[in-house]
Order: C-alpha cells, then sequence, then structure tokens
C-alpha cells in the first residue's frame, strides 16, 4: 500500500499517478440547488448533472482512463466478425480468469439476462449472499425466487467483522437439504455485497461455498464486477493471503467457479461486461442468446474501443498500485466520518462510504424513505450526489406492497482515480 506519513503521525493515502486533464465543475447557490431536487421530485437520478458539485451517485462507468486505456482505444478494430480487438480481450480474460470461453455482453445487467434466460426456470431459487437489484429482478421475472443466505455479522451496521460479505455456507447446506439441489438454478455469489455497503468476502469462505456446490452438481455464479474491492481486503485483511500477488488471488478465486460474470463499467474501468466460462457445455447453452439479444459474438453490444480499454484495464486492475488508493481513500472518509459522529456502515468497504440514514434519521420511520430523505438533503445542503440504498430500491412485491429493506443507507461513491483528497 503507498500513505504518506505526516509530523503529526497521521497517514493519508497516497496517489500513484498525475492528473492530466480536468472537468470543470459547477457550484450552485443553495437556493438553486433546492429548486433543482424539487423539480427532481426528490430523486437524486432525475438531477441534471450540471447541477451536481461532487456527483457521488456511482462508480459504475464513470471512472476516469488512463493513458495507457486511451491509446489502446486508437487500435480498435471495428470488423463485425473475427474483429482482433475481441481475440486481445477474450486472451486477457482467459490469462487472468483461466477460462477458455468469453461471451460479450453491454454491461453486467445484460450478463445477469443472458444466465436467467438459461438456466432459472418458474418456481425455482436462487441462493445469493446478498442480492442486486437487477440480479433479483432477472430471477423473479422468471417466476424464481432469491434466497439470501448471508451470514448475520452482515447486516449488522457497524462491526469489526472483516468480511460481512461471506456466504452463510451452514444455511446453504440447509437449503438443500430441505428443497433438493434439483430445485437451485445456480449459487450466485457477488464479491463485494453493492447493497449492504461494498462489503467483502473471504478466500476461505468462497471456497468452503463452493465446495457445497460441487459435492451437490449445483453450478457456481461468481459476480466480479467489484472484484478489484474484494482482490484487495483479501490480500490486505485475510490470513495466508498477504504474500499472494492479486494475480495469484484473482486466480484462486475464478478457480472455484463454473460461472463468471462482470460489469467492466466497474471491472476494467470501462464499459461492457461478459460471461466467462471454462465447460464448453455450459458456454453452448448461452452462446446462441448473445446474437438474440446483445450483439454479434465478437461485440455483445460493446463498443470495439471500449473492449480495447476494457483489456487494458483489466490488467491495471492487476496492479496493487492501481485499486488500493480507491479502497484506501474510502477507509480515510469513513474514518473522519466516523470521528465526527456520522453515522456510518463500518468497517470501511468498497464503492464508497455509506451513511447509515435509519441512525441518522432516527426521527423518521422506515415507510417513509429515510435513505432517501437524507440523498435528498445531502445535495441541498453541499451540492453533493449520492444515491439511496434502502426501501425505495427493493423490488415491490406483485401485489404492490413494499418490502423493508435489511438497511437504509445513503451511498457516497467514489469513482476510481476521479477524485482527490
Amino acid at each position: 500500500m503507498s500513505k504518506v506519513t505526516f509530523f503529526s503521525g497521521e497517514q493519508l493515502p497516497l496517489e500513484m499517478h498525475k492528473v492530466r486533464i480536468i472537468q470543470k465543475l459547477n457550484f450552485l447557490p443553495i437556493e438553486q440547488r433546492r429548486h433543482a431536487m424539487i423539480e427532481a421530485g426528490f430523486n437524486t437520478f432525475l438531477l441534471q448533472n450540471a447541477d451536481v458539485f461532487l456527483d457521488m451517485l456511482t462508480d459504475s462507468g464513470v471512472n476516469a482512463m488512463s493513458d495507457r486505456q486511451q491509446a489502446a482505444m486508437l487500435i480498435a478494430d471495428d470488423a463485425y466478425a473475427g474483429s482482433a480487438t475481441f481475440s486481445r480481450l477474450a486472451s486477457k480474460l482467459t490469462e487472468i480468469f483461466g477460462t477458455e470461453y468469453f461471451l460479450p455482453a453491454h454491461q453486467g445487467r445484460a450478463a445477469e439476462h443472458i444466465l436467467a434466460q438459461a438456466f432459472v426456470k418458474p418456481g425455482q431459487i436462487v441462493p445469493m449472499n446478498y442480492h442486486f437489484t437487477t440480479s433479483k429482478a432477472h430471477v423473479t421475472a422468471k417466476d424464481a425466487e432469491v434466497v439470501e443466505l448471508i451470514r448475520p455479522a452482515g447486516l449488522k451496521v457497524t462491526s469489526d467483522e472483516h468480511f460481512k460479505g461471506n456466504f452463510d455456507v451452514d444455511a446453504l447446506r440447509a437449503l438443500i437439504a430441505e428443497r433438493g439441489a434439483d430445485a437451485l438454478s445456480y449459487v450466485r455469489i457477488e464479491a463485494g455485497t453493492n447493497l449492504i455497503g461494498g462489503q467483502p468476502l473471504s478466500l476461505a469462505n468462497i471456497r468452503e461455498a463452493t465446495a457445497v456446490c460441487r459435492e451437490h452438481g449445483i453450478m457456481s455464479v461468481l459476480d466480479a464486477s467489484l472484484l478489484a474491492d474484494n482482490l484487495y481486503f483479501i490480500k490486505t485483511r485475510e490470513e495466508g493471503c498477504r504474500e499472494m500477488s492479486i494475480a495469484e488471488i484473482t486466480r484462486a478465486i475464478a478457480d472455484c467457479f463454473d460461472v463468471i460474470y462482470f460489469s467492466a463499467r466497474k471491472l476494467g474501468f470501462g464499459r461492457g461486461g461478459g460471461i466467462c466460462v471454462q465447460d464448453r457445455g455450459l458456454y453452448e447453452q448461452m452462446r446462441g442468446l448473445i446474437p438474440m439479444y446483445e450483439g454479434f459474438l465478437t461485440y455483445g453490444g460493446m463498443s470495439v474501443r471500449e473492449m480495447e480499454a476494457i483489456t487494458v484495464g483489466l490488467d491495471e486492475t492487476m496492479d496493487e498500485d492501481m485499486i488500493n488508493q480507491g479502497r484506501q481513500f474510502i477507509a480515510h472518509m469513513v474514518s473522519e466520518l466516523d470521528a465526527r459522529g456520522i453515522p456510518v456502515i463500518t468497517p470501511a468497504g468498497g464503492l464508497g462510504a455509506h451513511l447509515d440514514a435509519m441512525r441518522f434519521l432516527d426521527h423518521l420511520p422506515q415507510e417513509q424513505y429515510p435513505a432517501g430523505a437524507l440523498a435528498s438533503a445531502l445535495y441541498i445542503a453541499s451540492g453533493v450526489r449520492g444515491m439511496e440504498r434502502g426501501t425505495l430500491s427493493e423490488q415491490r412485491e406483485p401485489d404492490g406492497t413494499e418490502p423493508m429493506a435489511d438497511m437504509e443507507l445513503v451511498r457516497l461513491a467514489l469513482p476510481r482515480r476521479v477524485f482527490s483528497l
């Protein structure tokens, strides 16, 4: 890790890059921000970016590209079929994950759609360590059910637990015993649980959970969109992994799974995504769906320029100096907020700092959407746009009723390589 220590003893993250292009920001007067928030219906997604000072809505598709990525975009091969650009990206994924086959898709949720179309049947269940909004929606759209199997520690707002995203393996065994292995479409594991604060899971837990899948002949699926964050946490927090390189940890994780999918809007600092598999049979079950829903098999809805940028971005993800800075900035931000009495999820995870709206606005019942209220108030007060990650983000029941979220969070995302201390 790269940090600088001041005479006071305080340590701050040290950026291992220099800025060569800047973008002008706007900082509207508070009355204009209030008007903009009213016009947006108190929905931060509907704010115009020109009215936002610091955009911390998401880390998806808004990351800064490196000079090497921008240069690579100039050599993109526009061929509809047989593109050298596709070959370079597919070869890089094989090098990193050890998988033989790659199906391109325009982003992560498109990959989830392909998986659901190929493998989910009505009445089946898909266990997850924790759902993401689109991962759940694609399953329920097939009249199947998502079952959350995260360990209880994962839902504690404040904790010293290093791996709050860990899969509850005992609960998985109990579910299989109760419902039978055939009732499970697949087991989905998210490396970095988005909706509960970007919390990671350990390599040991991944191995244990996927071993149960192999024992019962159940397909295991990794959502690797937030893998870069999880790699950093495994290397710095897990015994036995500190001497491993980022590439070695990546391969150890990949070797556990039958299917790996990702959003390159997060993993690879670009815009795109795809599905990686080792088994020819699984590949053939999904292959025909790509031209139907995404595009031809050598671009899958992606721009070839983005594909070149992703190829380089995946290389940069294997560089510890490139992936540790954002995580250190988030940890520093969480520490500073906590020290000032701001309710925040601990320990610091990936993605960004997550404010605990239920403690921050303890006078509001959950039915009044405290996370949405706090996100709106934060923009009016500061010009900073965050994202509600609570009940408003949950999928409604078929009868229109609202399930209450496990947490009411305001996510202040830190796009990679964008902001500085």
